[in-house]
């Protein structure tokens, strides 16, 4: 029965050394590219996100993630009243601003 499992024998004592360097180069590379095209565009976008949010202002008219579409009526600290039709007001978390708009965007709507 020895046809159907091949011997193994080890291998020769004193191979040639590699520099351990070079056997985490791939890894290095495989980390640098996820950095480039995953971590960092996200942290823009999240940067971006944060800077519009802070910049929010009475009056500015914006979609929600819900999308909803209004004009702000009052901010706090954390939560804005948004006007999304005459006498009728929401409020909202500021992270749930997703795009600012331009001014009379809701007249044309």
């Amino acid at each position: 029965m020895d046809f159907l499992i091949s011997n193994a024998y080890a291998q020769a004592a004193g191979g040639a050394a590699t520099n351990p360097l070079l056997q985490f180069a791939p890894l290095v590379i495989l980390f640098g590219i996820f950095y480039f095209m995953l971590i960092r565009p996200q942290m823009k976008r999240a940067k971006e996100q944060r800077t519009m949010v802070a910049a929010l202002a009475k009056g500015d008219e914006v979609i929600t993630t819900g999308g909803l579409l209004g004009r702000i009526d009052d901010i706090s600290e954390s939560f804005i009243t948004l006007e999304v039709a005459p006498n009728v007001k929401l409020k909202l978390q500021k992270g749930a601003v997703t795009t600012v708009l331009p001014k009379g965007t809701l007249k044309s709507a």
